[in-house]
């Protein structure tokens, strides 16, 4: 029997408006109500991921900015936390400006960028967090952690040189990902929603198998293998396609409450039965 189902949030749990479907609450309610843990994992930030655990009503774990931040959605309670030290992130962050390339940086609820932009606008309409316009190499040099993580927005046929180029860079520090086309998610060296979901799983005792992730996007790579049955919606990229162990209806058709009935609901209600 599955004990944990993990979802992704945009184009995967979240329709084109960035809301929960009903059928799509529902199916979640109903798995909590049979004992299954529901963890969404997300790389946005915890400050716009919370919400979707208030709509559902529930104190359940998000696994957010890829797994570099983990805590609890209603109480706020932090169970995790690995950051990019200032001393890599100051450097990453130099390149980038250098290189003129766009690029916004998290420090848990905050989000800064260089300079006002249409993508940050954007950001805000989709999140409801407004991203502050900041000094960023001076903000890091007062900052005594780190940063959660860098996102990039480059053009999706400079994605992979751009990646490259980092990665040789600073391959030894950080983990470089991406949700869409378009961007390069930068987080500490190990951090990823697979490694994250592992940290839960074994907090709770429960086995790989136990467990289905649900997911559209390469940043989701990590926890679809991990994940016993491992699933992703008919408009997920197609390395997550080939990876799945199955794949469910759109984000627009309902594909998570979908899966959560085939593979959860299903399940318990037969071995119920057999009982």
């Amino acid at each position: 029997m599955l004990k944990m189902i993990a979802i992704d949030l945009d184009y995967t749990l979240l329709d084109k408006e960035w809301k929960i479907s009903a059928r799509n609450s529902e199916a979640i309610r109903t798995a909590t109500d049979q004992g299954l843990k529901i963890i969404l994992a997300t790389g946005r930030m915890a400050a716009s991921a919370r919400k979707y655990a208030h709509q559902l009503g529930l104190d359940l774990p998000i696994i957010t900015y890829n797994g570099a931040l983990v805590e609890q959605g209603l109480s706020g309670e932090i169970i995790h936390r690995q950051v990019i030290p200032v001393s890599i992130a100051a450097k990453i962050v130099n390149e980038l400006l250098a290189k003129k390339i766009f690029f916004q940086a998290y420090i848990q609820d905050r989000v800064f960028a260089s300079e006002p932009n249409p993508y940050s606008l954007r950001y805000t309409r989709m999140t409801g967090v407004e991203v502050e316009i900041a000094d960023i190499p001076e903000l890091l040099a007062q900052e005594k952690e780190g940063l959660d993580k860098i996102l990039c927005l480059v053009k999706e046929e400079e994605s992979e040189l751009i990646r490259r180029e980092l990665e040789k860079a600073y391959g030894d520090y950080v983990h470089i990902t991406s949700s869409k086309n378009n961007n390069l998610e930068i987080v500490h060296r190990g951090v990823n929603k697979g490694a994250a979901l592992q940290t839960l799983a074994a907090k709770w005792g429960i086995k790989a198998e136990e467990i289905m992730a649900i997911g559209d996007s390469p940043n989701d790579k990590e926890m679809i293998s991990y994940a016993g049955i491992g699933v992703a919606v008919e408009n997920a990229h197609p390395e997550i396609k080939r990876i799945a162990d199955y794949i469910t209806s759109s984000h627009e058709e309902d594909g998570v409450a979908q899966a959560i009935e085939r593979f959860a609901l299903v399940q318990s209600f037969l071995c119920i039965k057999i009982i």
